[in-house]
């Protein structure tokens, strides 16, 4: 699963190639480290050129805030985290969650440059195959140009929910051809949907390394591209299709693993719930080979990654804590209750964590203790959750830590990089796509084209996977006892009101997905970010130090991030225009 990887050292140097065009070429001596055209129109040379544009997915050599993990994109400005840490440290995060984004931002221009950069290293590939020789089989130039036109497409996704109009570049332009001049002034949904179209298309269903898209990651990702159109009967016909045949790049039938909590294991990256993830290695002699981009987000002091004091940036929120409360029939408080005094869960804000502490014995869906770090509650297997210990300001961040992308104990000596200055460098993959997701989106279809009784099996799919007793978190001190009142159940009664089925099926995904980067996104393309965001920033605010007393999510405005200042004064005005409202 990790040659995709580990080959991939090598890489930048295939992105530097130069090309002989004399006769005279024999007196041309290159310089060292560059690969010649010729060198990169054999296999090899091509395979090493397409996994130059998978390294990206994770953000290798941009800000960690810039991946396509989206944890603060996605989960931060959704509301599922706080930038935790203090109020000294990384606040180049806070504009985003306070939703005060300036195009001057180095974060946003970092997010520009990445998606781009996966962008020009996939029409890379597309390019220099139209010199392909001998050695590439016909079969083989199909394969590598449907992975690139597959990545291509997912890094413009990336762009489009993110900048919302921005240029779109292929494989015929270069610097030569005015690539600085092409202008954003055209939807490029369409140019996304035939790089999908042409990978699923093309791709097989089956591939030589766990980490390569395949037909099926294509149809998901066509069908995601659909459902952010609102072209619902379009994505149903795929999700149909993935949800009835799709298949691991290994060929195993997609499916619910069968314990919530090893969807993100480090022993168990090849599960047949993963249809595309990133890939990474550690202690391959660089970290470069790593996962850096969630680095920053590990518990503080001496908790996992520790002792370095790093970093705590992604603390889970009051709001997303509250939302895993549950009825006496173990279902969500689909009104908002949860949050009230009744119904909010018990925290040790401000304790320290010697303090005497009543855990919370209400009702709580199991998935929390899997995605939440609490006090009173075993932290994987490390120990625990001390509280405070493991948080640098509990006032300013809240007294959660996250959970899920965390090696345990027992993982550490081989899964943490310890190449770097912090074993939050890991070779622990962080799955961008996941079949519990496709089923929620396949759910969202199946409602708007009216088969309520579809969706509600979709989501009593994940519920019973996530009822299941061989995956609850147990008691250290008791191992047979589980180690809250988990209560979780299904919707039993027929959905017969579109409304209150869109209301299960949005909810769902928050608990199910929650602090895997879609909220955001998620939120914006319903309509409702604004009422959500604003209650959440009004009630997280009321709790905490950290600046949020006062924020707003302006609709119209705030479901876009404008284009980066940089970007715009290196293009000009006349070919870039900004967004509305900044």
């Amino acid at each position: 699963m990790k040659d995709i990887v580990t080959k991939g050292t090598l890489l930048a140097l295939a992105l530097t190639f130069s090309t002989l065009a004399c006769k005279d070429s024999f007196l041309v001596v290159q310089p060292t480290g560059t690969l010649t055209s010729a060198q990169l129109s054999t296999k090899n040379g091509l395979e090493g050129l397409l996994i130059s544009a998978y390294t990206e997915l994770n953000g290798r050599g941009f800000s960690q805030t810039a991946s396509s993990t989206n944890w603060m994109y996605g989960s931060i400005m959704g509301g599922e985290a706080n930038k935790g840490s203090n109020a000294g440290d990384f606040n180049a995060i806070t504009p985003f969650q306070r939703f005060e984004m300036l195009a001057a931002s180095g974060e946003l221009n970092a997010r520009w440059q990445l998606m781009y950069e996966g962008v020009s290293r996939a029409n890379s590939v597309l390019r220099q195959l139209k010199t392909a020789d001998a050695s590439v089989s016909a079969a083989d130039q199909a394969r590598i140009g449907a992975e690139a036109k597959f990545l291509r497409a997912h890094y413009y996704f990336e762009l489009k929910r993110t900048f919302n109009m921005v240029p779109y570049v292929d494989e015929s332009v270069d610097y030569a051809a005015g690539i600085t001049e092409i202008a954003n002034n055209t939807d490029i949904w369409p140019k996304i949907e035939a790089d999908f179209k042409a990978a699923y298309d093309v791709l097989p269903e089956v591939q030589t390394a766990a980490g390569r898209a395949n037909k099926w990651a294509a149809a998901s990702y066509l069908a995601k591209t659909y459902l952010y159109q609102k072209k619902y009967a379009e994505a149903k016909t795929l999700f149909d299709l993935v949800i009835a045949s799709g298949k691991t790049s290994s060929g195993n039938k997609y499916a619910l693993f069968p314990q919530y909590w090893m969807v993100f294991s480090a022993d168990n990256e090849k599960n047949n719930e993963i249809i595309f993830s990133t890939q990474n290695v550690a202690n391959a002699g660089s970290s470069d080979a790593a996962s850096g981009d969630l680095n920053l987000n590990w518990p503080y002091n001496t908790g996992p990654a520790g002792p370095v004091g790093c970093c705590g940036f992604f603390q889970p929120s009051f709001e997303l804590a509250n939302s895993f409360r549950t009825d006496a029939k173990g279902l969500p408080l689909l009104d908002g209750s949860y949050n009230s005094a009744a119904n909010a869960l018990k925290t040790d804000q401000g304790l320290a964590s010697s303090a005497p502490f009543t855990p919370d014995a209400g009702p709580v869906d199991p998935r929390l203790d899997h995605s939440v770090g609490r006090r009173g509650i075993a932290y994987l297997d490390w120990q625990v959750f001390p509280g405070q210990d493991w948080i640098r300001d509990q006032a300013f961040g809240g007294p959660y830590a996250p959970k899920k992308y965390i090696y345990t104990k027992a993982q550490e000596a081989r899964i943490a990089d310890v190449s770097n200055w912090t074993k939050g460098w890991t070779g622990i993959n962080v799955v961008l796509i996941r079949y519990a997701d496709v089923l929620l989106m396949a759910a969202e279809c199946e409602i708007e084209v009216g088969s309520l009784e579809k969706a509600r099996e979709y989501v009593n799919m994940i519920r019973k996977r996530a009822a299941d007793p061989s995956g609850f978190v147990m008691d250290i001190a008791t191992p047979t006892k589980p180690a809250a009142n988990y209560v979780i159940g299904t919707y039993d009664t027929p959905w017969t009101d579109k409304a209150a089925a869109r209301t299960a099926v949005q909810f769902e995904r928050k608990l199910e997905l929650s602090g895997e980067g879609h909220r955001f996104f998620d939120l914006v393309r319903w309509g409702t970010a604004a009422t959500v965001l604003n209650a959440y920033l009004t009630y997280e605010g009321a709790k905490l130090s950290n600046g949020l007393g006062g924020a707003k999510f302006t609709p119209n405005k705030n479901e876009y991030m404008p284009l980066p200042q940089t970007q715009i004064d290196l293009q000009g005005t006349a070919t870039l225009k900004q967004n509305p409202g900044y």
